[in-house]
C-alpha cells in the first residue's frame, strides 16, 4: 500500500499506483503548515535585496519556525498581505525597505536570525466594514482605519450612531474617521483623534474639518460597537468608504465593527513591540 498522501498530481504516477507500484507523494504544504519561513517582498529593488539576504541568510543557518511568513515592503504592503491571508493562522514578521514603517520591524544584518528566533507575538483584529450602494453590500477589512470622506466639492452631512443609539444626528465635515488602536498612530493622529493603548479595548471616531458643529471632537467607543453612518443627503452630497486602502464610492449607509473573529499575529523584536511604538508616539512633540 502506499503512504498516506496525495497521489495522482501527474499522470504517470497514477499509472504506477495502479499498476501496485509502491509511489511516495506527498502533498504540497499549505501555507499555514510550512516549517521553513515563506518570504515575500513587495516589487521594487531595495524589497529583492532584502529578500534575496534574508533568503541566503535563512538558508546558511537552517533557520526555521512554523507558519512564518517574512513580509518585506512597508505598511501598506503588510496590510495588503495580512487581508489576502485573514483566513490562515500565520505569523507575520514584518521588514521594513518603504518609509515610515510603524508596522513592520527594521532591517538588521547583524541580528535578523537573533531577531526572528526571540521576537514576540501581538495580536490585532480588524475593523469589518459593510457599505450598502446600489442595494448591494461591499465588505471589506480594515486594520487601521476605516475613512468616510466627501466625494465631491460639497461637504459630507452624515449621521453617526453606536448600535441603534446616536452618537451625533447630524454632522457637517469632510468626513469621519473610525480606528483601530494599532492604526491610531497613523490618519487618525493627523485627524487630533486620541491615540489608542492597543490594550485598551477601545475603537476611536474622529471628525475629519468638522464644519457643524465645529467643536464636536468625536467619541472613544467599546471595541464591542457597531458604529453605523448615514449617508444624510446621497445625492447632493456624495460620500466613499475607504477601508485601508479600499474605496467604495457612493456609499448610502456604512456599518463598522471589530471583526474579533479574525486575529492577525505580527511578530516584533523584543525591544520595538507594536505597544512600545504607540506609547512613543504619544511622548512625542508635534513638528
Amino acid at each position: 500500500m502506499c503512504p498516506r498522501g496525495e497521489i495522482g498530481r501527474h499522470k504517470g504516477l497514477k499509472i504506477l499506483a495502479l499498476l501496485g507500484v509502491p509511489v511516495r507523494v506527498w502533498p504540497r504544504a499549505p501555507l499555514n503548515r510550512m516549517n521553513k519561513p515563506v518570504i515575500i517582498s513587495d516589487k521594487n529593488d531595495k524589497s529583492f535585496k532584502i529578500k534575496r539576504f534574508v533568503k541566503k541568510t535563512i538558508e546558511e543557518n537552517k533557520f526555521k519556525r512554523h507558519n512564518l511568513v517574512i513580509v518585506i515592503g512597508g505598511d501598506g504592503f503588510m496590510l495588503q498581505t495580512l487581508k489576502r491571508n485573514n483566513k490562515l493562522s500565520n505569523l507575520f514578521y514584518g521588514i521594513n525597505s518603504g518609509n515610515y514603517g510603524f508596522l513592520m520591524n527594521k532591517f538588521s544584518k547583524k541580528n535578523l536570525i537573533r531577531n526572528l528566533k526571540k521576537s514576540k507575538i501581538t495580536k490585532i483584529s480588524p475593523l469589518e466594514m459593510k457599505v450598502l450602494r446600489k442595494k448591494k453590500i461591499k465588505k471589506c477589512l480594515a486594520i487601521n482605519e476605516v475613512s468616510i470622506l466627501r466625494q465631491s466639492r460639497q461637504a459630507a452631512s452624515v449621521s453617526i450612531k453606536n448600535g441603534s443609539k446616536f452618537i451625533i444626528k447630524k454632522l457637517i465635515s469632510d468626513g469621519v474617521l473610525v480606528s483601530t488602536p494599532a492604526g491610531s498612530t497613523a490618519y487618525n493622529m493627523s485627524v487630533h483623534g486620541p491615540i489608542l493603548n492597543l490594550n485598551s479595548k477601545k475603537i476611536s471616531v474622529a471628525p475629519i474639518s468638522a464644519f457643524r458643529p465645529r467643536r464636536w471632537k468625536g467619541k472613544i467607543l467599546s471595541d464591542k460597537s457597531q458604529v453605523i453612518i448615514q449617508n444624510l443627503n446621497p445625492i447632493k452630497r456624495p460620500i466613499s468608504a475607504v477601508a485601508d486602502n479600499i474605496e467604495v464610492r457612493n456609499a448610502k449607509k456604512i456599518r463598522i465593527k471589530v471583526n474579533h473573529k479574525i486575529k492577525f499575529k505580527l511578530l516584533y523584536d523584543k525591544n520595538s513591540s507594536l505597544q512600545k511604538k504607540i506609547k512613543l508616539e504619544q511622548l512625542k512633540k508635534e513638528t
